[in-house]
């Protein structure tokens, strides 16, 4: 028996009316729907300001077996390009009809600009819950630097968000990069890694492996920043000499771990290098960074 939905009764796929502007995320967006037109697949193209960047392709598979059965029964919304158009709502729709070999595609066309089409794109994930946090946060980017809308604006546009809401999203893109393709590789949650934000490159990378690793709660991360603040708000002070000849290193070292760090040596240059750490926490933070070393 062949699939007939993607997680939701394929009931909730098809509207009542194809035309219905409740139903057409885009309705409002210049007035009125243009027409309903089959367009040949090859003449249809996303667009590279979609937000969206990742599809899942085992949804992707059962969307197409769907279709291969019950053909597209929602069109897809474009505007012209020259003699081509350009995907403003329903990427993932094209994308299914292509895996299920279709030729031609229902389409809603309509003219609309750039802004709009992102914004369109945007709202439609966003209703759908299509987009991970991070390409939501490039949406609102692009929204606030490429077409100079302010926060307030960005969050009336897209369902009456607040202005810190949208803050506090723009904020995760401040996240090393690493930390951001755990959030998108699902091995992060965006709790986890939002106290992150503004520490350091190592440390935040130290921080998120160990809470991959030992599944720690947003809680344990929250705990373990505030401990790393903490010692750089009362940093384990040391002496030395000015003309030390290791205190290039001593700064350097203390620096990279956080912490205070003693070199001693011997007239024969062997010696020992010391690592401070207040608690057990702080020494789990500091075995790391020295494991990834």
């Amino acid at each position: 028996m062949k699939k007939k939905g993607l997680g939701r009764s394929f009931d909730s796929l098809i509207p009542t009316n194809l035309l219905d502007e409740t139903f057409d995320p885009t309705a409002k967006q210049d007035g009125k729907v243009s027409r309903l037109k089959d367009i040949a697949i090859t003449k249809i193209s996303p667009d590279p300001e979609q937000p969206r960047r990742f599809f899942d392709e085992a949804a992707l598979s059962e969307l197409a077996e769907s279709i291969k059965e019950h053909g597209v029964v929602q069109p897809i919304v474009v505007t012209p390009k020259g003699s081509n158009y350009l995907i403003v709502a329903g990427e993932r729709r094209w994308r299914a009809a292509k895996k299920a070999g279709l030729e031609e595609l229902p389409c809603i066309v309509r003219s609309m600009s750039g802004q709009n089409r992102l914004e369109v794109s945007l709202i439609e994930n966003l209703q759908r819950h299509d987009l991970n946090v991070l390409e939501t946060a490039t949406a609102y980017l692009k929204l606030r630097d490429q077409f100079n809308m302010t926060l307030e604006e960005i969050g009336k546009r897209l369902g009456g968000k607040s202005v810190s809401a949208v803050s506090n999203t723009l904020r995760l893109l401040r996240l090393p990069k690493s930390v951001r393709q755990a959030i998108f590789d699902g091995e992060l949650s965006e709790g986890q890694a939002r106290p992150l934000i503004g520490l350091p490159e190592s440390m935040a990378e130290s921080i998120m492996k160990k809470t991959i690793a030992d599944g720690w709660s947003v809680r344990r991360v929250e705990q373990a920043v505030a401990l790393w603040k903490q010692t750089q708000d009362n940093p384990v002070e040391e002496k030395k000499p000015a003309d030390s000849p290791h205190a290039e290193a001593i700064e350097s070292l203390s620096k990279h771990f956080g912490t205070g760090v003693k070199i001693r040596t011997n007239n024969k240059g062997a010696g020992q290098i010391s690592i401070a750490f207040k608690n057990e926490a702080e020494f789990d933070r500091i075995r790391q960074l020295l494991e990834n070393s």
